[in-house]
């Protein structure tokens, strides 16, 4: 237990920083052990699920390895989830308990998960973060209220390595959600993993902004659990705002910063005389980006501004998440994710899972190692069509060089296919963002009469530019073959985004 070793080894450390709020290891553990005699007293056994919904708050760390000390298994759960959706992902985890925050007026998730906890029989309690009254109801109560005189002394219930410890759900793009169950061994082998990548050890005595939502893959390993296994500091940001992040790097001595693409497009756009960059670089140790392609234009313009190289890797939910990533040590490459992290193969696929043979040829990205998950929870048949002999295949494209790095080109069900020609719409991005009037760029296929799919670009303008859609499509036009540049350009204000900052293709049509 990570929490546990470094309360032991460092309890006067700080943990947890939210603006004036601040736990030291020792506290975190204490409050952890409360939630665990809690969820005992309740009747949850090991290997019961329990349920969370919260964001960045110092909540989020003590339920998740309180859960886990009792034995139980947590199931995150992304806070933007309306009643219907939590209900569903409570009934398909058979979630026995469940923890919600209580939301703000304009997110009022408590309301949301009551009305899905009223719908799931076999959810038996409601534990509601709040600071004022929750109405009463069966098996509903407030955290402060349950915890009240529950001890700060327990012991942590054994698990054995392949047992599950957590179920993250997939984001459902291609069907109802699924939950990957992920071992202890998975989780405990992916934070180390990412300890070893990044150079982190307790003597570094790390600050992490906590930007990345905790209740997603990324966030949970990169962030907090790999930091736990080090005694380092979480500065929490339950909502990323550029000019706050900046703030608290420069503030707090930020050492380590892991984020999605679009988080540094906005840190570069947040720039200002106001920011001390120098201060911020002075401290920053490492930059780390996930989630989805890192634009090659914005890794030139962070290296540009912060003096510091980004290191882009990659993996999913049902791979812990680390698969393969970039390394400081070794020559790093614009626009590659690197190789196979430690202990993890990997090889690109056809759709028979026959290996593509051949440098620069693309396949679909296929994993084994320790970060694989045990499957989906309760589906046979789905787990059955991405593993096979260990393997799971993960419905991304990439190519690898001739020294073994890999690139990705798309998702798999991103590609478009115009007029019989394959068109990668991650390419096209990449170029457009190499215009000096193009901000941020997303590209989808949208339905054609005779070609099938045409290819249209929804475009972020950079401020005080002046440029028409006909004049970019002309100039992308000069740029690149004829079946791939965009036909269709739309210049929009911002891009609909997922609550971990990815950009949602789907909703641009």
């Amino acid at each position: 237990m990570f929490l546990e070793d470094s309360a032991r080894r460092y309890p006067d450390r700080d943990a947890l920083i939210l603006g004036e709020q601040r736990f030291t290891y020792a506290q975190a553990n204490d409050v952890a052990n409360q939630i665990a005699n809690l969820l005992v007293s309740c009747g949850v056994h090991p290997g019961d699920k329990v349920a969370l919904s919260c964001p960045n708050l110092p909540w989020f760390p003590m339920l998740y390895y309180g859960i886990l000390k009792a034995g139980a298994v947590v199931v995150p759960l992304n806070v933007l989830l309306k009643d219907r959706e939590i209900a569903y992902h409570l009934a398909d985890s058979e979630a026995k308990a469940y923890f919600c925050f209580e939301g703000t007026a304009e997110l009022p998730i408590a309301e949301f998960a009551r009305a899905g906890f009223e719908h799931t029989p076999g959810c038996e309690h409601l534990f509601v973060i709040s600071t004022g009254e929750v109405p009463p109801g069966e098996g509903v109560a407030t955290l402060t209220q349950a915890l009240a005189d529950q001890p700060i002394e327990f012991e942590t219930v054994m698990r054995e390595a392949t047992d599950t410890a957590v179920i993250l759900y997939t984001s459902g793009t291609t069907g109802r959600a699924k939950g990957a169950e992920l071992s202890h061994s998975n989780m405990v082998m992916n934070a180390l993993t990412s300890n070893r990548l990044f150079d982190s050890a307790p003597s570094r005595n790390d600050t992490h902004l906590t930007a990345l939502p905790l209740f997603h893959t990324f966030g949970q390993t990169v962030n907090m659990n790999s930091a736990f296994s080090v005694a380092a500091r979480l500065i929490l940001l339950p909502r990323f705002e550029a000019k706050a992040a900046l703030e608290i790097m420069d503030t707090h001595k930020v050492t380590v910063f892991a984020g999605v693409p679009t988080m540094y497009w906005g840190l570069l756009g947040a720039l200002d005389d106001s920011v001390d960059v120098e201060r911020i670089t002075a401290n920053l140790r490492k930059a780390i980006s996930g989630g989805s392609a890192l634009p090659v234009e914005i890794l030139k313009q962070f290296k540009e501004r912060f003096g510091a190289q980004i290191l882009e890797g990659y993996g999913l939910s049902e791979t812990s998440p680390l698969a393969v990533f970039s390394d400081s040590e070794r020559d790093s490459r614009a626009g590659s994710i690197g190789m196979p992290v430690w202990g993890v193969q990997v090889r690109l696929v056809d759709a028979q899972w026959n290996t593509v043979m051949g440098t620069n040829m693309v396949g679909e990205i296929a994993i084994r190692g320790h970060n694989v998950m045990k499957g989906y929870y309760n589906r046979l048949e789905a787990t059955a069509e991405v593993m096979r002999d260990g393997w799971f295949r993960s419905g991304d494209l990439a190519r690898r060089d001739e020294d073994g790095f890999y690139y990705i080109v798309d998702r798999a069900k991103d590609m478009i296919v115009r007029g019989g020609f394959n068109v990668y719409p991650r390419e096209i991005e990449e170029v457009l963002m190499t215009h000096e009037a193009v901000s941020l760029a997303a590209v989808v296929g949208v339905p054609h009469e005779s070609h099938g799919e045409e290819v249209k670009a929804f475009v972020i303008l950079e401020k005080s530019t002046d440029i028409s859609e006909d004049k970019l499509i002309e100039w992308a036009k000069k740029q690149m073959a004829g079946y791939k540049y965009p036909r269709l350009v739309e210049f929009v204000e911002s891009l609909p985004m997922t609550a971990t900052g990815k950009i949602l293709k789907r909703n641009l049509t």
